[in-house]
This record gives C-alpha cells, sequence and structure tokens, in this order.
C-alpha cells in the first residue's frame, strides 16, 4: 500500500496535480485588440519621431502612435493609438514588406477581422500622367520582379524589351496567363472609388522648388501641373529602376497584366510582398482583403528630364536628392490620414459595411 501510495504521488507531480492553484486551467488568454485602421509605412530615415523624416514618422507624430507594441517576427516595433490605428514599417523591398505584414497579420494580440489596411509611401511617378508631390490611389498593383529577363545587349532586334512574363517565350505573348502565379493585384473598387472621392480635392503642397523642378519636363503637360490626387496602377518590384525606355516598359506591362485597361503611373518597392501577405492571412480568415488600399505619391520622376540622361539622374537619387521627397511625405500622411479620420470617426458604420463612392 505504501509503495501504491508512493507511486501515485509521484505521479502526481509528475503531472503538475500536486500543489497547483484551483482554476488555474480555467485561465483564459487576454482578448484580442480590435484594430480598426492598419497604417503600412515601407521605411524610416532616422528614430520614428522628432527625428530625419521618413515615411513613419509623420504618422507616428500626428496620429499620436505612442503605445510601442514590440513585434520580434517583424522588421520593427509597431505602434497604436487610443483610437485603434495601428501604424507599421515593414523595411524596404518585396521581401522585408511581405515577411512583416505577415508576422503582424498573425500576431494573436490583435483581431483584424474588421481591419482597413491603407499603405502609404512615396515613388517614382511617371510624367505623362504625374506631377512632382501628386498622390495616386491604386486601381491595380503589379509585380516588376516576376518573370524573365534577357541582357538588353542580347534581345532579339525585333523585341522591345528584355523582359518577359513566366511560361512565355517572347514579351507581351498573348494569351495572358492567369495562375496562381499572376502577378496582379486587384484592389477593391468601390473602396477605392470612396477614398479617391473623398481626397480628390485634398490640398497637397506646393513650392518654388517644385515648380523649377517640373518645368524642366517640358512636353508633359501633367508633370507640369501643380501637385493633384488622381488613381491609376502602380508598379511594385524590388529593384529601384529609371529611365525613359524603362518608363516605356513600365506602361507595357501594366497593359499587357490588366488587358490594356490599366495605365501605370507609379512605382514602389514593397506593395506586391505587402499584398501577398494579405492575400495569404485572407485566406487563413484573418483579415478582409476587400478592406485594403494604396496610396503611393510622387517624390521624383522615374525617368531623366529632357535633354538629361537617365544615369545622371539616377545619381542624383542615389544620394538621396529626390525633387519632392518632404512634399511626397506630407501628401502621403495628408491624403491618406483624411481616410484613416474618416473610418475612425464613422466606426459604427464602417465596421460592418465597407464604403463605397456612394456614401461620401
Amino acid at each position: 500500500m505504501r509503495r501504491f501510495a508512493g507511486f501515485c504521488l509521484a505521479a502526481s507531480i509528475a503531472l503538475g496535480v500536486v500543489g497547483a492553484p484551483v482554476g488555474a486551467q480555467t485561465e483564459t488568454a487576454p482578448r484580442p485588440i480590435p484594430i480598426k485602421v492598419v497604417v503600412v509605412t515601407m521605411y524610416q530615415r532616422g528614430e520614428d519621431a522628432g527625428d530625419t523624416p521618413g515615411e513613419f514618422r509623420l504618422w507616428v507624430e500626428r496620429e499620436h502612435l505612442d503605445r510601442v507594441l514590440p513585434l520580434a517576427a517583424g522588421y520593427h516595433h509597431v505602434r497604436l493609438n487610443s483610437d485603434g490605428v495601428l501604424g507599421m514599417l515593414t523595411g524596404v523591398g518585396t521581401a522585408k514588406a511581405a515577411s512583416s505584414v505577415m508576422a503582424l497579420g498573425t500576431d494573436p494580440r490583435f483581431d483584424f477581422s474588421k481591419t482597413y489596411w491603407v499603405v502609404a509611401g512615396i515613388g517614382g511617378g511617371d510624367p505623362a500622367d504625374v506631377s512632382l508631390g501628386s498622390a495616386v490611389w491604386a486601381d491595380h498593383v503589379i509585380d516588376s520582379d516576376l518573370g524573365y529577363e534577357i541582357d538588353a545587349r542580347e534581345i532579339p532586334k525585333n523585341w522591345t524589351t528584355g523582359y518577359v512574363p513566366l511560361r512565355k517565350t517572347t514579351p507581351y505573348e498573348q494569351p495572358v496567363s492567369h495562375d496562381p502565379d499572376d502577378p496582379v493585384f486587384a484592389l477593391n473598387p468601390e473602396l477605392v472609388s470612396w477614398a479617391f472621392e473623398l481626397t480628390k480635392d485634398v490640398p497637397l503642397v506646393d513650392s518654388k522648388s517644385l515648380r523649377a523642378s517640373r518645368m524642366r519636363y517640358s512636353g508633359f503637360p501633367n508633370a507640369m501641373k501643380p501637385p493633384f490626387v488622381t488613381r491609376g496602377d502602380s508598379l511594385s518590384g524590388s529593384t529601384f529602376w529609371h529611365g525613359k525606355i524603362l518608363d516605356e516598359r513600365a506602361n507595357s506591362w501594366v497593359q499587357y497584366f490588366t488587358g490594356g485597361k490599366g495605365n501605370f503611373m507609379i512605382a514602389g518597392m514593397e506593395d506586391t510582398g505587402t499584398l501577398q501577405a494579405l492575400t495569404f492571412l485572407s485566406q487563413a480568415g484573418r483579415v478582409d482583403l476587400r478592406r485594403v488600399l494604396v496610396l503611393r505619391t510622387v517624390s521624383n520622376y522615374d525617368q531623366q528630364a529632357p535633354g538629361a540622361s537617365a544615369a545622371d539622374s539616377l545619381k542624383q537619387m542615389a544620394a538621396g536628392n529626390y525633387s519632392a521627397y518632404l512634399e511626397a511625405l506630407e501628401a502621403a500622411e495628408r491624403v491618406a490620414d483624411t481616410v484613416v479620420r474618416d473610418i475612425v470617426e464613422h466606426w459604427a458604420e464602417r465596421e460592418s459595411t465597407i464604403p463605397s463612392p456612394r456614401q461620401n
């Protein structure tokens, strides 16, 4: 009997039964924090606030993102305010963006089931469509990296480019493939229309230096306009490209993958990574892909001014000299935050019903 009693005691200790507090097994994890809006930014030159500005700083300061929460599996910690707006910094490039968004989207501390995701960053604009400091709401985001490439010095004489879509043998070969590797992300057209209508008259910063820069682009009427809000299509890839010829490729690439419906206006370096992560999170029931917006603002033109060379134009930007850097940062926060504030202030409606142009 003593041996049996000793065996039972030892077994109880091994299983953690003896001494366990009453009700320990009924403890529940904290409820996830419901998030109304996630603002997705891509890079920050200095500290989050009070330092050299990047895409994150104005959001931290103006949206009062005062609560810092670590995100060990992501690029940077996230910040939260009392209104349920969460700001994140993904890091530069599609790989960092996809990884950081996935890390956040799977974090059990947060409830993203009704969340709106607003990407707000700067990029290179097509002078045929936009001017410095302008803002573009994306209808489509197209991957510029996914495909085949032959060096321009070796392409056949009858080719216009060395870039070839996956599973094709010539540039822009028909029919266009539609498969799981399709490099096109189409955003909710009703939500994009709503955001554009809400923000199309938001005043944007103009300056003497912007006017001087855009006057160099003679022959491009839209490039010479004061900054404005518009909607079009964005090309996304980790390679920072520049020049008139690559701009022509960007326009043709977007036209090809959108069946002639799209119009390339601006390029960025992260958005396909962000949207790929959100697509997978949507498949897992973590996010609602219909509640995603992408805004890019024009910090520079994607090609040289008439009479200049692409190499000299790129050299200036490689040194961090963007013609409309501060103005584009301002436009990104000012335009996107108009949407964020509307969502927060009308949350009783926006939580259950995704807005459309008829609700402006």
